[in-house]
């Protein structure tokens, strides 16, 4: 199958293509290199890829000139590329205009792929709002401008799959860790800090803050299941993630008893739109996908100290 991952450089998207082309599938992707943070680290996992077959174009879906120029033969279309996450820096704005105008470039694009077999849409938790611990069929209630354009995105998309345009899916991924996590999240910076010996800023009241600390592993293992059963998933969303719980406290602790020292905290004002609890319901993905993450949180934070002290030190 020939595949386009979009967000191809990214933490997940990286893994995703990594994971399409050891399948056996020819993938292509796109990511527009932003520098929301260090472009050397993006371009690490773009090398990954391209050493493994993968090709990669750089373009940003929000300039329709660009993607004109892209093939029209696709199978099917991973959709990662998106403004990420809880930013001091970014604005509303920027959330819009890289989750909701990117998404509908893409889907016009998407529409001129006469053989496509399913659009992937890659959504998030956070649509949820400050508790995501819900089925599929609850109403969202999204805290933050990511949520809110997630949201939105996820909405553009599935309209397409309602029409009967093209069969779309969209997969809400929960707290997902490992190696290539990006630089501002919680276990990247744990670990960068507790062996620097320097003091990690958490927000007040964060550390009992309750997380599905999910494996990058695990969350693609449910991510490509879509392959080969798009009339199954046509027109639903479907959570992805573990359905352990664990407190920043237990994630700190984690990390500790991995690298070996204590990590000293230096408490910061609560941070607007942060979520208070995130478990995953994966009930329709073991039903529709045979969905069954295992790696603990002790592995997932192995495994992801032993990355990145091989390639940040």
């Amino acid at each position: 199958m020939k595949i386009l991952v979009t967000g191809i450089a990214g933490f997940i998207g990286s893994h995703c293509a990594e994971r399409l082309l050891a399948m056996g599938h020819s993938v292509y992707g796109i990511d527009n290199f932003s520098d929301y943070y260090d472009i050397n680290l993006k371009t690490k996992n773009a090398d990954a890829v391209i050493a493994k077959g993968g090709k990669i174009i750089t373009l940003d879906l929000r300039d329709t000139s660009s993607i004109k120029d892209l093939d029209t033969d696709f199978d099917y279309i991973f959709h990662f590329a998106a403004q990420p996450g809880l930013s001091k820096t970014a604005t509303y704005q920027d959330y819009y205009a890289n989750n909701v105008i990117g998404t509908e470039h893409l889907i016009d694009f998407a529409k001129k792929n006469e053989q496509l077999k399913l659009f992937v849409n890659i959504a998030t938790s956070s649509i949820y709002g400050l508790e995501a611990t819900f089925s599929e069929d609850v109403t969202p209630k999204p805290a933050s401008d990511y949520g809110v354009t997630k949201h939105k995105a996820e909405q553009l998309v599935l309209e397409q799959s309602e029409a009967s345009i093209f069969k779309a899916c969209s997969l809400r991924l929960y707290s997902v860790i490992g190696p290539r996590e990006r630089p501002e999240k919680m276990y990247t910076k744990l670990i960068d800090l507790g062996l620097k010996g320097e003091p990690f800023p958490l927000f007040e009241g964060s550390e009992k803050h309750l997380r599905s600390f999910t494996y990058v592993g695990d969350i693609i293992d449910g991510i490509v299941s879509v392959i080969g059963k798009e009339t199954t998933v046509n027109n639903e969303i479907i959570n992805l993630g573990t359905e352990a719980e664990y407190t920043t406290q237990q994630g700190i602790e984690a990390v500790e008893r991995v690298i070996g020292k204590s990590i000293t905290l230096k408490i910061k004002p609560k941070r607007k739109g942060d979520q208070l609890r995130t478990r995953a319901n994966i009930n329709k993905a073991r039903k529709l996908l045979g969905y069954n993450p295992q790696t603990t949180l002790l592995q997932s934070v192995e495994a992801q100290v032993n990355w990145y002290k091989e390639n940040c030190i």
